[in-house]
């Protein structure tokens, strides 16, 4: 979450979820249009909102980074990444599939 502050007759502080930022433009005052379609003038320049976001998404990478560090040095297993390919039974061979007639040049 980052902190903004809504455009009106008096400044409103507020909390809005980064990541459903979907555009920031100046018009000339800044506007955000959200993944819902719902639009939020702010007081901040669109290059202040952006770095907002920036060092927002920084410290979770940085959390999790440094959590990981801890449960490794703790002696907690670390998930590794599955395999993006099926395991095949031993043996098992690939059959590729026949060329299309536009493939053929037909």
């Amino acid at each position: 979450m980052i902190t903004l502050h809504r455009l009106g007759h008096v400044l409103e502080a507020f909390q809005l979820n980064s990541e459903l930022i979907l555009t920031i433009e100046a018009t000339p005052d800044t506007v955000i249009t959200l993944t819902n379609g719902h639009k939020v003038v702010v007081a901040e320049t669109p290059e202040r909102v952006a770095e907002e976001v920036r060092t927002q998404r920084i410290a979770v990478l940085a959390g999790a980074m440094q959590l990981r560090s801890e449960l490794r040095a703790a002696g907690h297993p670390v998930r590794k990444r599955a395999s993006l390919l099926p395991d095949r039974p031993e043996g098992a061979e690939v059959t590729p599939l026949p060329l299309s007639s536009v493939d053929q040049g037909a």
